[in-house]
Formats: C-alpha cells, structure tokens, sequence
C-alpha cells in the first residue's frame, strides 16, 4: 500500500488547480486498489472538499501520514514535510533565482522532489503538463485583446467562464476581422493555440501562400524553427541542428512581421537562439503586428516587446515601438501584448482534468511496476539530502555561486 496526499496549493496569486480531481481519483483505485489517496482540506481548489468525500476520500489538514504529496506550483517552506516524496513544479531547474531557497530547503529536508516539468519520455519528450490549456486560453485572450483595441466586440474574462465549452461558445458569437494570424510552435502550447483559430473556422495556409495573401478575410500560419529561421551559409538545416547549434542560424522572422497582425507565440526559446525581433525591428514603417499573445513569455527575451509578465487579473498592456516602454493597450500606436505566465489557471477544472489523466497515465503506473520505463528516476531530483547526477548542475545554483 502507498499512501498518497493531494495537498492544497498555498502559494500567492492563489491556484485553484489540482493533480486529480474526484472522478480520475475514483478511476485511479479501480486501476490500483493498492493506492491510499488523502486529500488536504482547501477553501479555494475548483472541486470543493465535499466532492471528494462524497466520492468516497478523506478529507483532512493532516496528511503528514502520506508518503507522496502531490501538488501543483512551488509548496512554501514551511509547509514542506521532511522525508516525503513530493511532486510538484519547482521552477528551479533554470536557475530561477526567486526558488533558490526552496531547492536547498527540499535537500535540508532529506526530501525527494520530482518536478512535473521533467517527467519525460526517453527522448526528453514531457509525457504532463498544462500546456495545451495555455495554448487555449492564451489565443482567446488574443481576440479578446484585437477586440478590446479595436473596439469590435467584448468578450468575457476566461476566469468568468465555467468551462472550456463555455469559453469556445463565447468565440462562437464574435466576428473576427480580416487579419493575419502568425502562430509559432508544434508542441501542446501550439496546438492548443490552433485548437481555437479551427474552432473559429479560420483558414490555414502554407507559409508561401501566407506571406503572399491580401484578400480580405482571416487566415493563420504555423510555422516552425525552420520557417522563422535560416542557416546562416544558406543551406538547409535541420531543426535538430537547429536546437543543437542555434548559432548556426539567424533569424528569419521579419517576413511574417511584415505581413501579419497578430503574432501567437507557442513556441520554446532555447538560450543562444536568434531573436524573433529587436526593438529596432519594431520601429520600422514594415513592422505591422498590432497584436502579440506571448504564451511562451520569456521576458526581456525574444521578443522585444515581452517587457513583463501580465496577469490574469490586467492581461495586457501596450508596447510604444518608438520609446520602447509600456503604454495604455488602447494606445493607437502601440502594440497590444498578452503575456499571462499563468493561462491554465483561468480554466482550472479542464486543466485539471486534463492533467490528471496524463498523470494517472505516465506516472501513477511507475510506482508498481517499479519504475519499468524510468520515469520516475528522470524526473528526481533530489535524494538522500543531494541533488540527483541529472540536476548535479544545479549544485552552483544551491550554493549561490
């Protein structure tokens, strides 16, 4: 028997998501009688305590008998329980220097952390994770920003939505202008992102045709490393060269800011590859893009108007190209910017579920069939008090060199 805990989410801005909701919890002990799950008392989680009892679970503050605690974002210190496993997204593993502390609490604790972010396929492939919901809810806040600034329709806040059918039936009562959409990725993210621009009945081209058309209706693009960038000596590439050696290759993005409206960035950034496009690039008479949704919201990065995060609750602002600084979105001359480092948390019910069956899928199997595909011991990180050979490179990080 292995008990586990789902532990409430205490970290600030709160996050009403959670590993599993009542009804995957109930399919999980079908599929693993030998699962023990508790589930810690929460005020703000998007199924309530009663949902759980009434299926069947404990509901407790006490959990500190479990031995795997399941979480979402970053526990804070003092909720940390020694000698327990723990998995939850750690934001440590690019140095975040705000979690510092958090990594060398976890190794003071003797606790074993496995961090979502790296349960992974063989190949480095993530097998969980919220992405998809972020690709949903970032392009919608994509038209309701063109629909803010323009002033052609208005709709609701996700947050105010109580599902992701309710969010794809407000998308079905706009009509979206004559523009060009740019989305940039082929992961989750992306996919998510194409899931509204299909559900909206936009057409898609292939980049040659993109770059050409000026009729009036919406189209979008897809485009990936190899469209928004090129080798430098001009041959072809290939995008595992590209993520291998990005300084091989320049940017070739401005084609398509040339030429679109609105840019939604679905894509990872990986350090050393060429920016999308300069505060200089920006300025210029061709830049047309009026519109940026920025899920993959790496700051001061790629794209120069990513100047900092937004939030759920004021999701965006606008970007002056001449001052290079924030203005009001509904500035003429700006560029509107979405970039909501937490989009799944405006649909924590479908994000949840979701997540909980990817979980229930890749992960829970691993505890009894001792760890047979490895995913486990690719995901810990930390051991016996020390960080694991994987994530010895973050020994610099933990001592604050």
């Amino acid at each position: 028997m292995i008990k586990f805990a789902l532990i409430k989410e205490e970290k600030t801005p709160p996050d009403r998501r959670v590993v599993f909701s009542p009804g995957k919890l109930n399919e999980l002990i079908k599929k693993f009688p030998e699962a023990n799950f508790k589930v810690q008392s929460s005020d703000i989680r998007i199924f309530t305590d009663q949902e759980y009892r009434d299926a069947g679970f404990e509901v407790t503050e006490d959990v500190s008998d479990c031995d795997v605690l399941l979480g979402v974002k970053e526990v804070p210190l003092p909720a940390l329980i020694p000698n327990k496993k723990y998995f939850f997204f750690s934001h440590t593993i690019k140095k975040q220097p705000y979690n510092r502390d958090l990594l060398r609490e976890v190794l003071k604790l003797n606790i074993e952390l496995y961090d979502h972010e790296v349960i992974v396929k063989e190949n480095g492939a993530r097998l969980i994770g919220f992405g998809r919901y972020a690709g949903l809810v970032g392009a919608y806040n994509g038209f309701r920003g063109i629909g803010l600034k323009e002033n052609l329709y208005n709709l609701p806040k996700v947050e105010s939505l109580p599902d992701l059918d309710a969010m794809l039936a407000e998308l079905d009562k706009i009509k979206i202008p004559p523009i060009k959409i740019v989305l940039t990725g082929s992961g989750k993210v992306a996919k998510g992102a194409k899931e509204v621009l299909d559900h909206l009945g936009i057409k898609k081209l292939s980049v040659e045709d993109y770059l050409q058309f000026e009729d009036r209706k919406p189209v979008y693009c897809n485009i990936g490393v190899l469209d928004y960038n090129k080798r430098k000596d001009g041959s072809k590439g290939s995008q595992e060269e590209f993520f291998k050696e990005p300084q091989k290759y320049d940017a070739n993005f401005l084609r398509f800011a040339h030429t679109s409206d609105l840019f939604i960035s679905g894509h990872f950034y990986g350090d050393g590859a060429p920016v999308f496009f300069t505060a200089e690039d920006a300025k210029s008479n061709d830049f047309r893009i009026k519109c940026i949704a920025d899920i993959s919201c790496d700051i001061n990065g790629p794209i120069a108007s990513t100047i900092r995060p937004s939030t759920i609750a004021e999701p965006f602002y606008g970007y002056n190209t001449e001052t290079e600084t924030e203005v009001d979105f509904y500035d003429k001359e700006s560029i509107l910017v979405m970039v909501v480092d937490n989009l799944p948390c405006e649909l924590p019910k479908d994000a949840s579920e979701g997540f909980g069956e990817m979980f229930l899928k890749h992960v829970i199997p691993a505890f009894f069939n001792n760890d047979k595909e490895g995913v486990l011991k690719r995901a810990q990180m930390a051991q016996n008090g020390k960080l694991t050979s994987k994530f010895s490179y973050l020994q610099d990080y933990v001592d604050g060199v």
